[in-house]
């Protein structure tokens, strides 16, 4: 696994089994992914988003703590997938990274509860599958404007974007930071260190 620019990001790459039948792969290993991370995912919910091309969703986070912590691939087509740091007080807030997902390379993108996470449909009939550490709250739920200027996300210029009307008018980063809707990376922290057994009980 790789450690991302985004403290708290991870890509895995598996290793792809390939002959005359087709191929398998282990895209999520638990002994491989606790040693490099720290600790286990724990799996609340299962996710899966098909979209068409150009489809833009997120940028996506949950109220911290708890926060939702997710392990995302792509199992056909191809996303732009993002991992943005919206936690105050992070060392890289305000920072993004972004990794091509496609169901070529089946690699697994991880980010710890927090994050904010985005992805762009970039072939029609791209299948997005994530784990979730914890199940959806639709009141806990948040966003930030993925084409916030102040964030300024490379997206591709070459495809026309479709935003749902929520992402259409989410607050930017700075306006999420003056209502208080960002997640604290401490706070964070110290949840992930109490979930991993090495953190004080609250």
């Amino acid at each position: 696994m790789e450690l991302l620019d985004v403290d708290g990001a991870w890509l895995y790459t598996p290793e792809i089994m390939r002959d005359e039948r087709g191929e398998f792969l282990e895209w999520f290993r638990g002994r491989t992914f606790q040693e490099k991370i720290g600790h286990p995912l724990s799996l609340a919910q299962a996710n899966c988003s098909v979209s068409r091309k150009g489809v833009l969703r997120g940028i996506h986070f949950a109220d911290a703590p708890p926060g939702q912590a997710k392990y995302v691939t792509c199992a056909s087509g191809t996303v732009l997938d993002v991992v943005v740091d919206v936690r105050r007080g992070s060392p890289t807030f305000g920072r993004w990274a972004a990794v091509r997902l496609d169901a070529a390379r089946h690699q697994g993108l991880y980010l710890a509860e927090g994050l904010g996470h985005a992805f762009m449909a970039l072939t029609d009939d791209a299948t997005v599958v994530y784990l979730c550490s914890q199940p959806y709250v639709a009141e806990a739920e948040r966003a930030v404007d993925p084409l916030d200027p102040a964030i300024g996300i490379e997206w591709p210029t070459d495809i026309d974007i479709v935003l749902s009307a929520k992402d259409t008018h989410a607050p930017s980063l700075a306006q999420a930071a003056e209502t208080g809707i960002l997640p604290d990376y401490e706070e964070c922290r110290a949840y992930i260190a109490e979930a991993a057994g090495v953190g004080p009980a609250r």
